[in-house]
């Protein structure tokens, strides 16, 4: 039976957030790699208490790699909940569940394809990102949309593919999640990002109908001008965020054009890293012409970010777990055996890693080397899309619809 709120309780969950105000807490994890786009969460992660985890509770969520967002107590996530030989059933769904008991408070539905031309996982890859009272999420066939938090009613819609003449990504289709920027939504779309109005949806800028990659664009700034920085299908660049113009730009040449992972910046250097025996680079981007810092293929990140603390890269190279000094982009250490193409966050100087098979992992990172102080399988199945902390829970998912939430003991909210 599906589980739902009752009417009251939904009426009661849609005022309070209103009433409370739409500042996120420290508690909110609002869009992929969380509030400030690094992969690392400011909650507290206290190992000497860290003995175990506790299920929560367990949803089915139709195929797909989109993570989740986390605001006030709810959870919004995707998936495609359709069967490969029955084009008519094939739907993308987007879910807005209670953070604490996995009930359903709403969801919206919309024609998409599951996508079998390639070999890449089948649904929806890109996480809803929350702003204020509003949901935005993109299918990998190019819809936009912007939904009611509280109800899920569709404010806007907008189909990027056929209204703008936007080319899909060959692996896939479009990936890269929303990034909401002061009153823009930026998407990575054509050659160098488009913008879109987020109140309305009208194209504010938008860039050539070349080959778009998946990769989420990150913001930055560069002295007062406010930029982002797009990995596209021929490269990395750097747009200013007021028109989309074009400040700087580095070619970066992958197999497929699958530059997946969000390039990583730390005042005027920028690291890039991709698979299919490419590797990975730091760029000087104190110019409009990047200089490369250094380049190795020491880190092939794939599925997975790496995460940057303390002037230390923490991340895949594949299926190994590595640690790399960024400066230099000299490994510290690898560790390899049982990971596959895992992922993994940061909260409170600690990783939180997830194996592809479901295997979570915590423990302190130091250039020194990882131990994990806790272990646990809380999810089977492949695992691709990198694991959320938020409000002493963890949330992770498998390829095919599973979605978990477990507690942690020995967390401090």
């Amino acid at each position: 039976m599906e589980k739902t709120l009752s009417f009251l309780t939904q009426i009661l969950l849609y005022i309070i957030p209103a009433v409370t105000g739409t500042a996120a807490t420290a508690a909110d994890w609002p869009n992929l790699r969380g509030p400030n786009h690094n992969g690392i969460s400011d909650e507290k992660l206290h190992l000497a208490e860290l003995t175990k985890v506790r299920p929560l509770w367990h949803n089915s969520i139709g195929v797909g790699c989109s993570s989740v967002a986390v605001r006030r107590g709810r959870v919004y996530t995707m998936g495609n909940t359709g069967t490969k030989n029955d084009q008519q059933s094939h739907e993308d769904v987007v879910y807005c569940f209670d953070a604490d008991t996995g009930v359903e408070i709403w969801r919206h539905t919309y024609k998409c394809g599951l996508n079998f031309k390639s070999n890449t996982p089948a649904g929806p890859f890109a996480t809803p990102s929350l702003d204020a009272n509003r949901v935005y999420t993109f299918s990998r066939k190019g819809d936009v949309f912007c939904l009611d938090s509280g109800t899920g009613k569709v404010v806007w819609h907008r189909d990027v593919k056929e209204e703008l003449g936007m080319k899909m990504p060959f692996q896939g289709g479009f990936a890269g999640s929303p990034l909401i920027l002061g009153e823009m939504v930026i998407l990575n779309v054509g050659d160098a990002g488009t913008a879109l109005d987020k109140h309305t949806g009208k194209v504010i800028w938008k860039s050539e109908a070349e080959d778009a990659a998946q990769a989420t664009p990150v913001p930055f700034r560069m002295g007062d001008r406010q930029c982002i920085a797009i990995f596209s299908g021929f490269g990395v660049v750097g747009v200013d965020a007021a028109d989309g113009r074009k400040v700087w730009s580095f070619p970066w040449d992958t197999k497929y054009k699958t530059n997946v992972v969000d390039p990583i910046i730390e005042g005027d250097k920028v690291f890039i890293s991709t698979w299919y025996g490419v590797g990975c680079a730091l760029l000087d981007i104190s110019t409009s012409d990047p200089n490369v810092v250094w380049q190795n293929k020491e880190m092939q990140n794939h599925y997975s970010n790496c995460v940057l603390w303390k002037g230390y890269l923490y991340g895949f190279d594949v299926a190994k777990l590595k640690c790399m000094d960024f400066k230099t982009g000299r490994i510290k250490w690898a560790l390899e055996g049982g990971f596959g193409r895992g992922s993994l966050m940061m909260a409170d100087g600690k990783l939180i890693v997830l194996t592809e098979k479901g295997t979570l992992l915590i423990g302190e990172a130091s250039p020194e080397g990882f131990t994990a102080v806790l272990k646990a399988d809380i999810i089977k199945g492949k695992c691709y899309a990198g694991p959320v902390f938020c409000g002493g829970k963890i949330y992770a998912r498998n390829d095919k619809g599973d979605l978990v939430c477990v507690a942690l003991s020995g967390t401090d909210r």
